[in-house]
């Protein structure tokens, strides 16, 4: 068996045989890319899928990557994992889903329409759903939260895989999910009931509110938090199943089946986090860049007196260190190569610590901290770059 994922080495580290491509390049889009890497294929599964992105990078993984693996391993029997709600939507998302539907109707593959996906771990918008239900005071739904779901674990998704790929139902559209249907209100309660925290009231958002949030999401390419998911919880999930799949466990029995442990806590507690700290770690970034275009020279030069270098190359370090800190702003709230912007900021600060530590001592000492504001600091960029990686 061959996995392909956004981090195959993840995979191989675990013991499984990966391939390693990305889907949006071109190289991904033609049958011989996929002849080279993989042989003797005989089944097919496809849950790749963008809810946010670019319509190139739409078009790539929806579309034209597909295609090729298809028309690479014609005699292969497979199942597409697609989604609801997609026929009449307006959303980039619903369309290149649909595009993508097509291809595996050519190709003779099973379409595979699943409700809302948990499992005992979570990403995405599970993940989104576990956070919002662990906020404290409230647990905020968009519109009035009496919006539809029947939620399907991910081992009875997979069960429902493995047997559509033994008995193949092509050029079907099916639909799977659990046999019991609750409201977004009662699914983020029972969350919250999961999680043993105390009943909080319901927040209800406005729907304009919740797609400014979606937009700022979108913005800063936080995955989940986004106007196609604020769509999607405003319409609801509902997905009944098809006739003649395995039956799958209801939303209350597989929830309550697994205690929450305390990482399942932590982490629905430190998800939203991840904005936090990035617009926080932004606006420092912004406001340190502003200071050092931008404070007169005669008000930072004192404080580096008996400095072997000269006025004019501390001005200029000062000034380039502003453009420097700006761009950091811009890419922490763009979301641009997080790993990266986050060893820019660690080495940036470090290299500013250790920098004013050899040109003036006294900084460390300072009445209101000072250089001693910088260790607090790295540790905070640590966090962001342990958070920013969802997967």
């Amino acid at each position: 068996m061959l996995a392909h994922a956004r981090n195959p080495k993840r995979l191989a580290h675990m013991g499984f045989d990966t391939v390693a491509a990305d889907l949006t390049h071109p190289d991904a889009a033609t049958p011989v890319f996929w002849k080279s890497i993989a042989a003797d294929v005989t089944h097919i599964v496809n849950v790749a899928g963008l809810l946010t992105a670019p319509d190139a990078a739409f078009q790539a993984v929806h579309v034209d990557a597909p295609k090729a693996v298809y028309a690479a391993f014609p005699d292969a029997s497979g199942v597409l994992i697609s989604a609801v709600g997609i026929d009449d939507a307006p959303t980039p998302f619903a369309r290149y889903r649909r595009l993508g539907e097509e291809i595996a109707h050519m190709a003779g593959l099973t379409v595979l329409r699943p409700g809302l996906v948990l499992g005992d771990t979570s990403y995405g918008g599970s993940s989104l759903a576990r956070a919002l239900s662990v906020l404290p005071i409230v647990t905020p739904v968009v519109g009035n939260g009496s919006q539809a779901f029947n939620p399907i674990h991910a081992s009875d998704l997979s069960t429902a895989i493995s047997a559509l790929l033994k008995t193949p139902q092509p050029n079907d559209v099916l639909h799977i999910g659990g046999p019991e249907t609750v409201t977004q209100s009662e699914m983020l309660q029972g969350l919250r009931r999961w999680f043993g925290l105390r009943p909080a009231k319901l927040l209800r958002l406005p729907r304009g509110l919740a797609l400014a949030l979606g937009r700022v999401g979108d913005a800063m390419r936080l995955g989940p938090i986004s106007r196609t998911a604020v769509t999607q919880l405003e319409t609801g999930v509902l997905s009944p199943s098809s006739p003649g799949l395995p039956p799958a466990r209801g939303f209350s029995e597989f929830l309550f089946a697994r205690p929450a442990g305390t990482q399942d806590l932590w982490h629905a507690r430190l998800y939203l986090m991840r904005p936090v700290l990035r617009i926080v770690m932004a606006i420092l970034w912004f406001l340190s860049g502003l200071i050092g275009l931008f404070l007169p020279s005669a008000e930072f030069l004192p404080l580096v007196p008996n400095s072997p270098l000269p006025d004019w190359t501390l001005i200029g370090m000062a000034r380039l260190g502003g453009v420097v800190d700006l761009l950091l702003a811009a890419a922490l709230l763009r979301g641009w190569r997080p790993r990266l912007t986050s060893l820019i900021q660690f080495a940036m600060v470090g290299l500013y610590t250790v920098a004013f530590s050899l040109l003036a001592p006294v900084l460390w000492v300072l009445p209101l901290g000072g250089l001693l504001k910088n260790l607090p600091i790295l540790v905070l960029i640590a966090v962001l770059a342990i958070l920013e990686e969802e997967r």
